[in-house]
């Protein structure tokens, strides 16, 4: 990577950081090119040599914020496999990264959340890409594990991968909006036992204690 792409790359994770923070806070058509600018530090100009206009600056950001969540739950999946686990295992531990991404990146969740009822808007061709992407890899593993046996053979892996990334971003905006107060690992704790009483093969499976009182109870 030369030095220019890489100074370029820093200037559109510092347009991408304060985009999120004003869209988050007061809509999409309420801020301004300039509001961006003035919060990421650089000239308006700036802003227009990196993307040609607010709509391409803002599906740079769905797909910036969406790709480390997705290399996160696969890895997830992947750790969990090599620790032996099998697909609810997995499954699981996917919850717990997407839920610690979650927690982590509160201003672009609610966002993608607000956007998924907007069906006119001029970027919902990218965000269809960007959803179908992150439960694609949930859809992967659930697949896997109907085939292994270890999941109902009367699985819609489609709608379950929907339903599961679905409920972990409304279990996580729950958390922060209303029980702030609980640890967030309880959070997890409710999500594993939905997992596992309601997917596995063969019946119910006891949930597995949280690593610590106060922490994810997912392995790291």
């Amino acid at each position: 990577m030369t030095r220019t792409s890489t100074r370029r790359g820093a200037t559109r994770l510092r347009l991408y950081e304060a985009a999120v923070t004003l869209i988050a806070e007061q809509g999409f058509s309420s801020t301004t090119v300039e509001q961006i600018a003035e919060r990421a530090g650089v000239a308006k100009g700036t802003v227009y040599y990196n993307f040609a206009s607010k709509t391409e600056l803002f599906e740079g950001l769905l797909r910036h914020g969406v790709g480390p969540l997705t290399v996160s739950l696969r890895e997830a999946a992947r750790g969990s496999a090599a620790r032996g686990g099998d697909t609810v295992d997995a499954l699981d531990a996917m919850a717990g990264a997407g839920l610690d991404f979650i927690i982590g990146n509160p201003d672009f969740t609610r966002l993608l959340v607000a956007e998924q009822w907007r069906t006119n808007r001029s970027w919902h061709a990218t965000l269809v890409d960007v959803r179908r992407q992150l439960a694609g890899v949930v859809e992967e593993v659930l697949q896997e594990g109907v085939k292994r046996g270890e999941l109902r053979e009367d699985l819609d892996v489609q709608l379950i991968a929907g339903a599961m990334v679905g409920m972990v971003v409304v279990a996580a905006l729950d958390w922060q909006t209303f029980h702030a107060e609980r640890p967030p690992g309880e959070v997890g704790i409710a999500i594993s036992q939905l997992l596992r009483g309601g997917l596995a093969a063969g019946g119910q499976v006891e949930p597995h204690p949280p690593a610590d009182a106060g922490g994810s109870p997912h392995p790291g």
